[in-house]
């Protein structure tokens, strides 16, 4: 399986807490890959020691065959985007401004802003269908949009890898998708896709490659329509369901058992 970016042996941890411990995780080239699992199972935290967001205690992640924490930022920033959970906008910035600093690790000291940066910021938010927004202020936008904008400032950094933590919280159902389909999109374009979902359901529908993980590890992985079982749910998110054919997209379609209902008295 060819693959830039891998993680061996990891041990991940917040200072003593440890949240994970000997990962392995390879991450399909052009693929689009989704990580989920229950709350607090290291999904989050996988993501961002793929990012370099988090060191390992132990193990490595290799990013185009070198450790990547030996990688300068500014090159790792050059093959690899990151969306995170949660983004803090700075005040009174424009759309334009906030898609034009994904162009930062392009920059160089004595570099002025040129052609190829305007070009991939205008790409970038045409791409994510933002750039009627862009003198408007980031802050006034609605939560959809503003997703798109960060995506968008992701994207200006021209990475072929691009990782996703959450990209779909807090946005209402109609968002949700508008979201993972430009995510659908970007990967039919070539890029390997990386992100964290919560809904099983959608990951199915997306993913091309499926990694389940529950209580710090790594249970299965796989194409979706090959991997996702009742009992696979049974096991991790201890829901007894029933698995169908999404009569959209033929993926697994995930249906929860019912409640049995008490008869009403007469």
């Amino acid at each position: 399986m060819d693959c830039r970016l891998s993680g061996t042996g990891l041990t991940l941890a917040y200072d003593q807490r440890v949240v994970a411990t000997g990962l392995n995780v390879t991450i399909p080239d052009e693929s689009f890959t989704v990580i989920i699992g229950p709350n607090a199972c290291g999904k989050s935290t996988l993501l961002r020691a793929l990012a370099r967001m988090l060191k390992p205690k132990s193990g490595a992640v290799h990013l185009d065959g070198d450790v990547i924490t030996s990688l300068p930022s500014k090159e790792v920033a050059r093959r690899l985007g990151l969306l995170p959970q949660s983004s803090i906008v700075p005040d009174g910035i424009t759309v334009a401004d906030l898609v034009a600093r994904g162009r930062y690790p392009h920059q160089k000291l004595m570099r002025q802003w040129s052609k190829a940066d305007e070009a991939a910021v205008s790409e970038a938010m045409r791409a994510t269908d933002v750039a009627e927004l862009a003198d408007r202020i980031v802050d006034e936008l609605s939560g959809g949009q503003r997703q798109r904008v960060w995506l968008a400032m992701a994207l200006a950094q021209e990475t072929p890898i691009l990782l996703l933590d959450e990209p779909t919280t807090f946005l209402d159902i109609s968002h949700q998708i508008e979201v993972l389909d430009l995510c659908a999109d970007l990967h039919e374009q070539g890029r390997t896709m990386v992100a964290v979902l919560h809904d099983l359901n959608q990951a199915c529908r997306y993913a091309t490659h499926l990694i389940v993980m529950r209580g710090g590890a790594i249970v299965a992985e796989g194409d979706p329509t090959e991997i996702v079982t009742s009992e696979l749910v049974r096991e991790v998110f201890e829901l007894r369901c029933e698995i169908i054919q999404d009569p959209q997209s033929g993926t697994p379609l995930i249906v929860p058992e019912a409640r049995r209902r008490v008869p009403a008295s007469s």
